[in-house]
């Protein structure tokens, strides 16, 4: 689980974007749950899941924007070594491309 903290992070600014997006996925997922119920035509679910995954990936890509812009430029906390936090990044960007 995260750490609680009172910094403000890269994406505090979009907050309410990112919120309003999780919530469009979220009614996405639950529309696939009803499209399972109903014994929809399973290419029609798979395409759902895809478009889902897609937002999920663009939700991603956005916070490792906002992390790259906001912490690791120094805009929040003042980096303390850059290595371990390129390393970090593309930790997060393997994680995210191998799923």
């Amino acid at each position: 689980m995260a750490t609680i903290s009172s910094t403000p992070r890269g994406y505090s600014a979009t907050k309410d974007q990112r919120l309003k997006r999780l919530r469009r996925v979220e009614g996405q997922v639950r529309g696939l749950e009803r499209m399972v119920e109903d014994e929809r035509y399973c290419i029609d679910v798979v395409t759902q899941v895809n478009a889902v995954q897609a937002a999920l990936g663009k939700i991603a890509l956005g916070l490792l924007d906002d992390h790259a812009r906001h912490c690791m430029q120094g805009k929040g906390a003042a980096p303390s070594d850059p290595d371990a936090q390129v390393d970090e990044l593309m930790g997060a960007v393997g994680r995210l491309l191998s799923r």
